[in-house]
């Protein structure tokens, strides 16, 4: 009996709208993750990017439990001396809601080249509205 091995010919993407309203933002980020990656698929390879596309509506209302509004922090730095910014989880909402979720869904996909390439099936927004009615994406509860 021979294993199967999914090859870039034989992949089947389909598109999935995830609704954030009310979700917890790691258990979110974890379970789109694991949709961008295949693993929800019996024909996922490991160096392969067997995963399907993603579209989070409503990022700006998800939860997170305990202090994590004033204590969670996102760093960046400008590579200027004296170029660091850090930003708590509360301003970033009020500025930019979706890279908050983006943030928390890259970190789970893998780093490198095939990480990047999982993490562009991501689309992201902060309202209720998108632009790919035509995909006729399915909704994905978890």
């Amino acid at each position: 009996m021979k294993s199967y091995v999914a090859t870039p010919a034989t992949i089947e993407r389909k598109w999935y709208v995830v609704d954030a309203t009310d979700k917890t933002l790691g258990r979110l980020a974890s379970e789109v993750a694991k949709v961008l990656r295949g693993k929800n698929k019996p024909t996922y390879t490991p160096f392969l990017d067997t995963g399907d596309y993603v579209i989070i509506v409503n990022a700006e209302k998800f939860k997170v439990t305990g202090k994590k509004m004033s204590q969670k922090t996102y760093f960046s730095h400008s590579e200027y001396i004296g170029g660091t910014k850090i930003i708590n989880l509360q301003e970033m909402l009020e500025k930019h809601p979706e890279r908050v979720v983006e943030h928390a869904v890259k970190g789970m996909l893998p780093k490198g080249a095939l990480g990047n390439q999982m993490y562009k099936k991501l689309f992201v927004y902060a309202g209720p509205e998108h632009p790919h009615k035509a995909q006729q994406p399915v909704e994905l509860n978890f």
